[in-house]
């Protein structure tokens, strides 16, 4: 299958995923520290009150500044975020989320585990959005959540 861009595009599976060596990063709206995990069984930063069965990640730093940006969004901070460098601590797998939904293959390169992602940098100078592209998104999850069509497979 090829992937987005082009490129070929070879699954990530639970038991092939260690070809990927990152580096990874997450979003979030949470202050975190060097050595802190996050872990599954928290809380969605993106449907309140769901507590998710997995951490979600990636390998790029413009899908993590999208989290970022949208937890903080999501749920009424004026805060900008924060997007870490992590190390998947256990075995992982692609988002099904993204993967092979509006494009082939896995363009937003979206993994998620059900082991924790150890903290190993906060990345300070991350570019986010403009704020007309950052809105645009969030009026699209407002419609797909009116749809009822805003469903996480966790």
């Amino acid at each position: 299958m090829k992937d987005v861009d082009g490129s070929s595009y070879t699954a990530v599976t639970l038991d092939a995923c260690w070809h990927l060596s990152g580096p990874f990063f997450h979003g979030t709206r949470v202050a975190l520290q060097v050595g802190d995990e996050l872990v599954p069984g928290r809380v969605s930063n993106f449907h309140p009150g769901r507590v998710m069965n997995y951490i979600y990640f990636t390998t790029l730093m413009d899908t993590a500044a999208w989290g970022a940006e949208l937890a903080t969004a999501l749920t009424g901070q004026q805060q900008r975020g924060y997007v870490y460098e992590v190390e998947p601590t256990g075995p992982f797998e692609d988002d099904p989320n993204l993967t092979n939904k509006k494009f082939p293959g896995n363009p937003t390169q979206s993994y998620r585990s059900r082991h924790a992602l150890r903290v190993t940098r906060q990345i300070d100078n991350w570019q986010g959005h403009d704020r007309e592209t950052l809105d645009k998104m969030l009026n699209s999850l407002r419609l797909l959540r009116e749809q009822g069509r805003d469903v996480i497979e966790d």
